[in-house]
C-alpha cells in the first residue's frame, strides 16, 4: 500500500485541478489563488510563528501581510494569545486551516513549513533557532539573539552546518542609523577612530512572589531551560520594560538594557565603521569619577567605547583632513523592510542584512561587556576559541546551566 501523506503544496494544486475538472463555480476570491500581486498559494513561502505577541504580534503582522508568504501555524504558551492569532490568519485566508501550538516542537517537526519567526524570551531563542536550522527551516529571529557567548557561536555553527537562511530581527541598525553609515562609508568623516554607545542596566535578580498561573498558560513550558521560579505576572511580562516588571529585566531570562537596547545600538555602531564581521580581541574597563566605562579594542586597532563620560550614544571620533575612500554601503535587498529582506533571502538563498553571524558580533559586544562590569575588571578574548585568555573566572561566564532536558 502506498502510505504517501501529499504535502500541503501537492494538496493544493490537486485539489485546484480537480475543482477546475468539475467545474465548480468561480466564489474562490482571485488573491486566494494568487494574481498579479499575490502569487499562487503552491509559491509562497509557507511560515509559521512562535513567541507571537507584542513585538513577535507585530512580526505576525508583516509576514501575515506579505503576499508572498502563505501562513499556516501559530505557537505560544499562552492560549488566548495562540487563538486570537489563528482567528487572523483564518479571517486572511478565509477559512479555518491555521493550525496551532502550545509546544514549538511540534510546529517546527512539520515538513511543510519553510520558515519560521521566533519572538520568544532570550533565553529560548537558541534551542529553537538550533532545533529550527537541524528540522530545515529558514528563520526571523528577534533580537537579542542570544543569552550567552556559547550560544551565538552554536547557532552559527547550525545555520552553516544545515544551509539555512537566519536573521536577526533588530531593524534598528538599518532604519535608524542610516545617515551616520553614509558618513561613515562615503568618507566624510576621514578614517574612524572611536565610536561610542550608550545603553543603560544590565539584568538583576527576581524575587517576586508567587501567583496563581492563569488557565491556559502553560507556565512550565515558559521557563524551560531557566532557572525553575513561581509563576508572577509581572515575572513574564513581555512589556517593553528593562528594569523591573518585565522578563527583559531579569537575569533569567535576559539582559537587561545592556542586551535589549545593546543589540540595536551596538548594532548602529559596528555597521557605521564597518565591524560588523568581527568581534574584540579586548574588553578595557575603566572608571571616571566613580562611573564604569569600557573599550572594546579590535583587532584592526578600531575602539568601540561604552558609556564613556561626554561622549553620547553613536558618536563618532573621525579624523578632520585626512581621507578616507568611499565604499558601497550594504542594506536590505528588498523594499518592504528587515522581514522583507529576509523573505527575499529565503527565495534567493543569500544572506540576509542581519545574517546570524553579523548580530552575534553584535551581541558578543553586549555579553562581553556585561562580563566586564560584573567582574569589574579588563578582559582579553580570543573570538575563534570562544574563550576568554587566561581567565579561568571570566569563562565561567561564557555559558551558563540549564534545566533538563533543555540542553545545547
Amino acid at each position: 500500500m502506498n502510505m504517501h501523506q501529499p504535502t500541503r503544496r501537492e494538496f493544493l494544486k490537486a485539489t485546484g485541478l480537480a475543482a477546475a475538472a468539475i467545474g465548480f463555480p468561480t466564489i474562490i476570491p482571485s488573491s486566494a489563488r494568487g494574481n498579479a500581486e499575490t502569487p499562487p498559494p503552491s509559491e509562497r513561502i509557507v511560515m509559521g510563528g512562535i513567541g507571537i505577541g507584542n513585538q513577535g504580534g507585530n512580526d505576525f503582522g508583516a509576514f501575515l501581510g506579505n503576499p508572498g508568504v502563505q501562513y499556516v501555524a501559530v505557537c505560544d504558551v499562552r492560549k488566548n494569545v495562540r487563538d486570537g492569532c489563528k482567528a487572523r490568519v483564518d479571517d486572511q485566508y478565509k477559512n479555518k486551516d491555521c493550525a496551532v501550538y502550545n509546544d514549538f516542537r511540534e510546529l517546527l517537526a512539520r515538513e511543510d513549513i519553510d520558515a519560521v519567526h521566533i519572538a520568544t524570551p532570550d533565553h529560548w531563542h537558541a534551542l529553537i533557532i538550533i532545533e529550527a536550522c537541524r528540522q530545515g527551516k529558514d528563520v526571523f529571529c528577534q533580537k537579542p539573539e542570544s543569552l550567552t557567548l556559547r550560544e551565538g557561536a552554536l547557532m552559527v555553527a547550525a545555520a552553516r552546518r544545515y544551509g539555512r537562511v537566519v536573521s536577526g530581527g533588530s531593524q534598528r541598525v538599518f532604519e535608524d542609523y542610516r545617515e551616520l553609515v553614509r558618513k561613515c562609508w562615503g568618507g566624510e568623516l576621514g578614517p574612524i577612530k572611536t565610536i561610542n554607545v550608550e545603553t543603560r542596566n544590565l539584568s538583576q535578580l527576581c524575587n517576586l512572589p508567587a501567583e496563581p498561573v492563569p488557565d491556559g498558560f502553560d507556565w512550565e513550558l515558559w521557563l524551560g531551560p531557566a532557572p525553575w521560579a513561581p509563576y508572577n505576572g509581572k515575572r513574564c511580562s513581555g512589556a517593553f520594560n528593562t528594569f523591573e516588571n518585565a522578563w527583559r529585566a531579569y537575569l533569567d531570562y535576559s539582559g537587561g538594557d545592556m542586551t535589549d537596547w545593546g543589540a540595536h545600538h551596538f548594532g548602529g555602531a559596528t555597521y557605521a565603521v564597518d565591524v560588523r564581521e568581527l568581534q574584540p580581541r579586548e574588553v578595557v574597563y575603566q572608571e571616571q569619577d566613580g562611573r564604569p566605562h569600557l573599550d572594546f579594542i579590535y583587532p584592526n586597532g578600531l575602539v568601540i567605547t561604552h558609556n564613556k563620560p561626554g561622549k553620547g550614544n553613536l558618536e563618532v571620533e573621525g579624523t578632520p583632513g585626512e581621507t578616507r575612500a568611499a565604499k558601497p554601503i550594504p542594506g536590505y535587498q528588498a523594499k518592504g523592510g528587515i522581514t522583507a529582506d529576509f523573505l527575499h533571502c529565503v527565495k534567493t538563498r543569500g544572506r540576509p542584512f542581519r545574517d546570524i553571524e553579523l548580530a552575534i558580533n553584535t551581541m558578543a559586544l553586549c555579553h562581553l561587556g556585561t562580563i566586564a562590569y560584573r567582574l569589574k575588571r579588563s578582559l582579553k578574548w580570543a573570538a575563534a576559541q570562544g574563550r576568554f585568555t587566561g581567565d579561568d573566572e571570566a569563562n565561567r561566564h561564557v555559558d551558563r546551566a540549564r534545566r533538563e532536558p533543555w540542553q545545547l
